[in-house]
């Protein structure tokens, strides 16, 4: 591994930051890498995919505490290859094959409790790297003591709530781009979360209420 490569997955380490599980083009390639090739280590996937093995390393200890990977079982020597959970596997498949609508249906709901799950763990990731943060703050460099936190309400109509995301997606879009772009990061440049809730805020269910209906 490559001087680099340690820089990066250290520091990823060391900001404790974890990025959204969902929606995210490394962890997806691996996964259907690992649907295509079956097990990979870190430096496997770094080689195909053009990644360095030191953040391959990174988002695949990330997919392992979300349940979407396993470790191999060792049978000596160095080597640490990952392969797909049974639910991932499956996963991976209909999306690689592009399985008919019928076809997808039937592991529809599947993929919507992993999908919940997901959410769920990456909402309780985020709270614990923030709580890691405030707890470490003064023990970080000077300059990097810093951060934001606030929060509003606003009286949107439905569809707004999703202009509104897409405004915010837009703003960040050119620093994500430094994530897979490293030449384009300032050279003192480190990982920082962005957290982003946007959800209506419903009155509290009295007693007597029946559930809310779909629609």
């Amino acid at each position: 591994m490559n001087s680099e490569s340690v820089d990066q997955a250290t520091q990823l380490e060391q900001a404790d930051v974890v990025l959204p599980l969902a929606d995210h083009p490394l962890r997806t390639a691996l996964v259907e890498l690992m649907y295509r090739i079956g097990p990979v280590t870190a430096n496997e996937a770094g080689r195909r995919l053009g990644r360095s093995s030191g953040l391959c390393s990174f988002h695949l200890r990330q997919l392992g505490r979300a349940g979407l990977i396993e470790e191999v079982p060792r049978s000596g020597g160095r080597a640490r290859p990952w392969r797909l959970c049974a639910g991932a596997a499956s996963r991976a498949a209909a999306s690689a094959a592009g399985r008919s609508a019928e076809e997808g249906a039937a592991t529809g709901a599947a993929a919507d409790a992993v999908e919940d799950s997901l959410h769920s763990l990456n909402r309780g990731l985020e709270n614990e790297s923030y709580q890691h943060w405030l707890a470490e703050r003064e023990q970080a460099p000077e300059p990097w003591r810093r951060d934001d936190a606030f929060s509003t309400v606003l009286y949107l109509a439905p569809e707004e709530i999703d202009l509104l995301a897409e405004e915010l997606r837009r703003v960040l879009a050119p620093y994500r781009l430094r994530e897979t772009l490293p030449s384009a990061r300032p050279p003192d440049a480190a990982p920082v979360a962005v957290v982003s809730r946007i959800f209506p805020i419903l009155p509290p269910r009295q007693p007597s209420d029946p559930p809310a209906a779909d629609g």
